[in-house]
């Protein structure tokens, strides 16, 4: 039987990218779909391929950075398909690229609402059908500037930082109603938002060099496959348990969690938004990550 068999999800950001290459492996693994973007044709073509493993994949076209799209969203999943036991927030923005002196502050806010609200709307508008159930899991994009700085990108780090505090809150209010709550950090992964990076050029700062490296050798980059992989497991009961977590898709060992391991990190900072210091570091001195 496939991981996902019998499972409704939905993607945000389905229509490219990180987005398309979950809404793909979770069909492979027999979930029934539902992909939004704001573009229909890239949809479309993200759609024509899960069909093709013998799902049912459903489309609508939504800005996520619109309160009113995601609440029609959510109720055209639900009644398409009756339910949603996985929701996967993929759509995001890098926003305006420059310095915080320098940058568009409208576009600066925009990319916050696509980023932090998107993901807040969908949530909202979701964990009341999944708490009637008794069962959900939710998956959120975190990314680079969420734990450490990632200067010339302000909008996209701390929007970033917020979906991670985000999703450690929402985990611990919905853990009696059998949801559970993740985020993925991806890795550099090769997508149109670094074409972003290179047209702003020098204004990027050290991203800009990194990328260009990235793209002529492939060093340091992630496959998209591998964050793909990550929210299959955090989809399925191979993760049951696992809530409150940021996780690394290309460097932390979720691969080797076990049963075990899921319940030791239960209650531990592990793998979450912490500062360190005597107070956070203290529970983790006869721990291994």
């Amino acid at each position: 039987m496939r991981k996902l068999e019998g499972r409704v999800a939905l993607v945000t950001g389905g229509g490219r990218g990180i987005g398309a290459a979950i809404a793909v492996a979770f069909a492979r693994e027999g979930a029934s779909l539902m992909i939004a973007s704001r573009t229909q044709s890239e949809l479309d073509g993200v759609a024509m391929g899960c069909r093709a493993l013998g799902v049912d994949c459903s489309t609508t076209v939504a800005d996520v950075a619109s309160r009113n799209s995601v609440q029609q969203l959510i109720r055209a999943t639900l009644d398409t398909h009756g339910q949603i036991d996985v929701l996967v927030n993929a759509a995001g923005v890098y926003g305006p690229i420059g310095t915080v002196a320098d940058v568009d502050v409208d576009a600066w806010e925009h990319a916050v609402r696509v980023n932090l609200m998107g993901t807040l709307y969908t949530c909202h508008y979701t964990v009341p059908a999944m708490a009637a159930r008794k069962s959900g899991s939710i998956i959120n994009f975190s990314g680079g500037g969420a734990t450490t700085p990632l200067p010339r990108f302000s909008a996209y780090g701390v929007s970033k930082a917020a979906v991670v505090r985000l999703t450690e809150t929402l985990a611990e209010e919905v853990i009696a109603d059998g949801i559970r709550v993740n985020a993925i950090a991806p890795g550099a992964i090769d997508t149109a938002l670094q074409d972003e990076v290179l047209k702003a050029g020098e204004r990027a700062g050290a991203l800009y060099q990194r990328i260009i490296a990235l793209r002529q050798t492939g060093l340091g980059g992630t496959p998209v496959e591998v964050p793909a992989s990550l929210a299959v497991f955090l989809a399925s009961d191979e993760s049951h348990g696992l809530t409150g977590r940021l996780i690394s898709a290309p460097h932390d060992p979720w691969r080797e969690w076990d049963r075990s391991r899921i319940e030791s990190l239960a209650g531990s900072p592990w793998y979450t938004l912490r500062r360190l210091d005597p107070f956070t570091i203290g529970p983790l001195k006869d721990q291994t990550p």
